[in-house]
């Protein structure tokens, strides 16, 4: 993933905040056998302690590969907006002149993936996404010898991802005048189509914290 030095995160807080925001789904990218291609599996996920937490059916044919090479990527991206080109047309030019872009935000984990087969660690595993994504605990106690969970676990396997790396990008122009970041922003508030209000939001965002950009 490119990263030029305008897209790139201010901090680390800037990509935690945008995870924790609800971008709890992304891409598990694992290297194919020689001669093949990787191989890529949407999932969502929850973070624990450094570590992705994810599970796929047993059948799922990305096991092999992970055992082979454990060295995996998970991509998480969102607030993405296609920016068309008469937005982007530099003062006193044609509009049509103006190049097309594709406004985004993504972060892109290194990990080393640890398989997770002992069912009382893939009941703990469970617990620990239900707890994320049905916080209310409006669902059965998730125990390894006890319906209706139990007699489910072994058709999953489960994924600790050991974050090595995190690469995060934002890109949103920033290195053009905020008077073009400001109308392009509002562009997309009145389009409203899609992920176009996220996109302004982020945007903004990045123009209240940077400013005028400085190489």
């Amino acid at each position: 993933m490119l990263i030029h030095p305008w897209d790139a995160g201010l901090d680390e807080a800037e990509w935690q905040s945008w995870i924790a925001e609800g971008h709890d789904f992304g891409i598990l990218s694992v290297n194919g056998p020689p001669g093949q291609a990787p191989a890529a599996v949407p999932t969502h996920f929850t973070g624990d302690d450094g570590h992705l937490l994810i599970h796929l059916a047993r059948p799922n044919p990305v096991w092999a590969a992970i055992e082979r090479d454990p060295n995996v990527t998970f991509t998480v991206f969102g607030d993405y907006a296609f920016v068309p080109g008469p937005w982007r047309a530099p003062s006193g030019t044609p509009p049509t002149d103006g190049v097309p872009t594709s406004y985004y935000t993504a972060v892109q984990f290194t990990c080393r993936a640890h398989v997770v087969d002992d069912p009382e660690a893939k009941a703990a595993l469970l617990r620990r996404q239900l707890a994320h994504f049905q916080p209310d605990g409006d669902h059965a106690p998730v125990v390894a010898d006890e319906p209706p969970y139990g007699r489910m676990l072994p058709g999953i396997r489960g994924l600790r991802l050991e974050v090595t790396e995190v690469r995060a990008k934002f890109k949103y122009d920033d290195h053009k005048p905020a008077e073009h970041r400001t109308a392009v922003a509002e562009h997309l508030t009145t389009r409203a189509q899609g992920l176009d209000l996220s996109a302004a939001r982020r945007q903004r965002r990045r123009l209240d914290r940077i400013g005028p950009w400085k190489p």
